[in-house]
């Protein structure tokens, strides 16, 4: 797993715990990693299950203009004016599936992001979303709209989300936003 993979997995965790990326301070708390007798690793916040402590440090709060332009990327068309059965267009029932947050061409002025993939009408609840960066899936996929990049080396960055139905079959993907990391 490298870098990028371990850093994501981390954040993936935290929002699984249901503190999320969303802006506002959040508490650290523990949680233990277990790793079976075939290698597989999971988390739980319940100590009888044995395996490592983790302390989970905070996630930084969103900048203002983030969280104001994530709010306003939230907002979707009614069903009536949406366009429908368009060529090119995700599968149904999906009108709308690209990333809305960061934007192509951003700039970060930090090593981490939200990255927040639009999705009308909201993401079913048999169907997930995995991102990716530099074309390499950053972790298993998840029934989340908002994923948190951080420890992103520095230089330019593809970023792409797919979208699984229920049985775990690619059905569409985003083009691609390219980032630049200082």
């Amino acid at each position: 797993m490298n870098k990028v993979n371990a850093v994501v997995m981390s954040g993936v965790l935290i929002t699984f715990l249901g503190v999320g990326g969303m802006g506002g301070t959040v508490f650290g708390q523990t949680v233990y990693r277990v790793t079976d007798e075939h290698g597989n690793v999971t988390f739980t916040d319940n100590p009888g299950r044995g395996g490592e402590a983790l302390e989970l440090t905070p996630l930084p709060s969103l900048p203002p203009a983030l969280k104001s332009a994530m709010s306003s990327a939230r907002e979707t068309t009614p069903a009536a004016t949406r366009p429908r059965g368009k060529p090119g267009q995700p599968f149904m029932p999906y009108d709308h599936f690209s990333i809305a947050l960061p934007q192509q061409g951003a700039r970060l002025t930090e090593r981490s992001t939200a990255v927040e993939v639009a999705i009308a009408p909201p993401l079913r609840e048999d169907h997930q979303v995995r991102l990716l960066v530099n074309g390499e899936i950053s972790q298993t996929a998840l029934h989340s709209d908002v994923f948190w990049l951080t420890g992103l080396p520095a230089g330019q960055h593809e970023l792409q989300a797919e979208l699984l139905d229920s049985s775990q079959r690619l059905q569409h993907r985003t083009p691609a936003v390219t980032i630049t990391v200082p």
